[in-house]
């Protein structure tokens, strides 16, 4: 199970109405490391005013690295995660996540970021089995 979901969230789920922030808190509790990095992200992208954040470090091991792909691989889980945040979030790989302010779609930042080139440039043999 990729979420610890608490027994009340879950009958919120089956009766057809969820509480976002609820949902948000289960993310939270569920999957620290890439709250923490996303979170990260985001204030650093506040405080640099930049066209957006990215990390470079692979997670310290095989839990935190799996928590950063279901968070990023579920469109549920990414979405709360940018209406929370304000932001839009991007996935090259194993690790990597851009943070963008929310409507960067459009930019050449975002494009270059989330273009096949881009995927292509940010290969290394070292992440080959990330």
């Amino acid at each position: 199970m990729s979420l610890d979901v608490p027994p009340e969230l879950l009958a919120q789920a089956e009766s057809g109405d969820v509480d976002e922030a609820e949902f948000v808190e289960c993310i939270r509790t569920s999957l620290p490391y890439a709250w923490d990095l996303i979170a990260e992200l985001v204030v650093r992208l506040e405080v640099d005013g930049g066209e957006f954040a990215d990390n470079q470090v692979p997670p310290p091991d095989e839990q935190a690295r799996g928590q950063l792909l279901r968070a990023l691989a579920s469109d549920a889980i990414k979405g709360a995660l940018e209406r929370h945040h304000g932001v839009k979030l991007a996935f090259q790989n194993c690790h990597r996540v851009g943070v963008f302010p929310a409507g960067a779609e459009a930019s050449d930042r975002y494009a270059k970021f989330t273009s096949v080139r881009g995927q292509l440039l940010n290969q290394s043999p070292l992440l080959r089995d990330c």
